[in-house]
């Protein structure tokens, strides 16, 4: 219906945003939809230099995360007459997750930190500027607060430059909480040449005693290279 159309001159209704709990049907078109969202945000960021970008799950690793206890899965879906379409997903859980992951508990005991950590957010590429990302955040910060959390975390990628003021700008701060390093090493043999066996060290258990070369009665006595002045009298 256009506007012409609608009755008495109102205008339609916007369409409004749906959250839900994800189900196992949906798992299938919700990875199509994560593909298509990565895609973008690597084309974004090719080539541009970076300490470390977070991981992005296999779809195994994905499917694997819908059986898992304490993690929370989000549909954000626009529905019209005849459709519904995704436009955001949310994956956040309660404990730390992941075998290589920085992060660990102590860092936030000492902080008195309770934190929900969200593992992925992702916003359709066509709806991003209209609130989507905005409200699915709000959605997970309600969740936190509901479940007794009192922050927020997630990662980013130093070079998502568009993620990273969206983030700022709704008062996330930087962590400091890992500085990952890089040298770079020269392309050689990968087995390194025989080394020489270095001595034992005095300290060690069992380590034998060099001896001590007298000095000869005949040899004169040399002063170094560094001796002092006499000293005037």
């Amino acid at each position: 219906m256009s506007d012409v159309d609608a009755p008495n001159g109102a205008v339609p209704e916007e369409p409004s945003i749906l959250v839900r709990r994800i189900h196992r049907r949906d798992l299938n078109k919700v990875w199509e939809f994560l593909k298509l969202c990565f895609r973008v945000v690597n084309r974004e960021t090719l080539g541009v230099p970076v300490a470390r970008a977070p991981q992005r799950p296999t779809e195994k690793r994905f499917l694997e995360v819908h059986e898992e206890e304490g993690v929370e899965q989000l549909l954000f879906e626009v529905a019209s007459e005849d459709s519904t379409e995704i436009v955001a997903y949310a994956e956040c859980a309660f404990e730390i997750t992941g075998a290589d992951n920085w992060m660990n508990e102590s860092f936030f005991t000492r902080r008195d930190m309770r934190p929900m950590f969200v593992e992925e957010l992702a916003v359709h590429p066509g709806y991003q500027g209209r609130g989507v990302g905005s409200f699915a955040l709000e959605q997970l910060e309600h969740l936190a607060r509901v479940r007794g959390c009192t922050h927020l975390v997630l990662e980013v990628a130093e070079n998502n430059k568009n993620a990273l003021q969206f983030y700022r700008g709704r008062h996330f701060t930087k962590l400091d909480a890992a500085v990952f390093m890089a040298k770079r090493v020269s392309n050689d043999e990968e087995l390194l040449p025989p080394r020489p066996l270095s001595h034992r060290v005095a300290s060690e258990a069992g380590a034998a005693k060099k001896p001590v070369k007298k000095p000869s009665a005949k040899a004169p006595k040399r002063e170094t290279a560094a001796a002092t002045t006499k000293k005037k009298t």
